[in-house]
């Protein structure tokens, strides 16, 4: 793009203040290049973008302060952007997919209702030592060939078979702490991901050092008039109604998943392009929030969404690598099919969730829009209507479906190496509305 040329001024009536004048001119054209260069960087992305049908997905990478425009002439610089990956859709008409079928079973929901129950338990300090379904608080220290590499303080965790980390995992942390009094030091040896962002830790051995501050056992609530009316229900009786809703709705998303599973598997099988990694990494916040955002539609409680994102973020790369592939493929076929998401779409969405968590619809929504989970949620729904509408031509075969895995996993939430993100679940959403 060719830029315009300028004049500058020379010379002025006070010649005492010559010196001044030329000082004060050379500020304001320097003032007055950069807003010109900022324009013409801007005006000839958009003329870059319009001709040749570029799709950045990200900033484009330009080190404007080295960009000199000059007095006169063409005006030339680089930069890089990520653009979409251009592809082939595969046929996705008829295809044939396998259907999980079957309601929810009694002992399903007293194992959801016990847990569910136990989000509530008032915490007890004991002399006793640690049993299942105890917990305990630790100072906890990380040791990696000899050498301290992260240290942290009054950390509460519940004795289950599998403490997830961030970026790693420690199987047997019930019978690691069992039998723990305070003062008593437990070590284990875990492996960072291979997916870890700190790229020379990964697949390494680290030590853990548990040592145990309080031990606490968990009372669960008495399910009385006052509680029930805590959470919206007059009885009981209407307690478990909402609270079978819940694990219909998380059948549901177990159905959804699995069909989801097949269908992406089928449309991206032919999606062997690489993506940067550096893509990849700036994405993996959102495969994240999208993820969290469907457990939390369809009712999970916040301890198996905890667990849930501690297991992706282990394998963040390859799950968020996966995740990009099927949005690019999905994106297509909305865009083909003329697939959008509508407002009444992200109200209904809203209401459902406000249903589930007892939270008002207005803070839920203001919560997302801060946090930038609003837009996942737009993207989410179109992507869910693109997949129904292939579901809507597909061929099914119905199968017994499994029974819903009871969470048996504790998480920390951090990475032993840092230098990951902080964790999407909202520690005030349990909170009064205050406003």
């Amino acid at each position: 793009m060719r830029s315009k040329s300028w004049g500058e001024s020379s010379g002025s009536r006070f010649p005492g203040w010559q010196g001044a004048t030329r000082a004060a001119g050379k500020a304001i054209k320097t003032e007055i290049s950069a807003d010109i260069k900022q324009k013409v960087l801007l005006a000839s992305l958009e003329q870059l973008s319009d001709e040749n049908e570029i799709e950045p997905i990200s900033e484009p990478k330009i080190d404007v302060e080295s960009l000199d425009i000059p007095d006169s002439g063409d005006f030339h610089y680089e930069f890089e952007v990520e653009v979409r990956p251009d592809f082939e859709l595969p046929d996705y008409a008829g295809i044939k997919i396998t259907r999980s079928s079957g309601e929810p079973l009694e002992e399903e929901f007293q194992a959801y209702k016990e847990q569910f129950l136990m989000s509530y338990a008032e915490r007890i300090s004991t002399d006793d030592p640690a049993a299942e379904g105890d917990s305990v608080i630790c100072d906890m220290t990380f040791t990696h060939e000899g050498r301290v590499i992260r240290e942290v303080k009054g950390q509460s965790l519940q004795l289950m078979s599998q403490l997830n980390f961030q970026d790693s995992a420690l199987d047997g942390f019930d019978k690691l702490m069992a039998g723990a009094r305070v003062g008593d030091v437990r070590e284990a040896t875990v492996m960072i991901s291979l997916q870890s962002p700190v790229v020379e830790m990964r697949g390494e051995k680290v030590t853990v050092k548990f040592e145990v501050t309080e031990v606490q056992h968990l009372q669960i609530p008495t399910i009385d008039k006052e509680f029930c009316e805590r959470l919206g229900a007059e009885t009981e009786e209407e307690l478990d109604g909402m609270l079978k809703s819940s694990v219909a709705r998380q059948a549901e998303y177990q159905q959804r998943q699995e069909t989801r599973r097949q269908v992406l598997d089928k449309i991206t099988a032919s999606a062997d392009w690489e993506l940067p990694e550096s893509l990849v990494r700036q994405q993996t916040e959102n495969a994240l929030r999208r993820e969290m955002l469907e457990m939390s539609q369809a009712g999970f409680t916040r301890e198996q969404i905890m667990a849930r994102e501690n297991q992706i973020r282990q394998d963040a790369l390859e799950t968020t690598r996966q995740a990009l592939k099927e949005h690019f493929v999905l994106d297509k076929i909305a865009t083909k099919e003329g697939i959008e998401c509508q407002q009444s779409d992200i109200d209904r969405e809203l209401l459902m969730m406000s249903f589930q968590s007892g939270e008002p619809v207005r803070r839920i929504r203001a919560r997302l829009a801060k946090s930038g989970m609003i837009e996942n949620l737009e993207a989410q729904l179109r992507e869910r209507k693109a997949v129904d509408f292939i579901l809507e031509n597909a061929t099914f075969e119905d199968v017994p479906r499994k029974p819903l895995v009871k969470n048996e996993q504790a998480s920390a939430r951090f990475a032993i190496c840092g230098n990951m993100g902080s964790s999407l679940i909202d520690d005030t959403a349990d909170e009064d509305d205050s406003e």
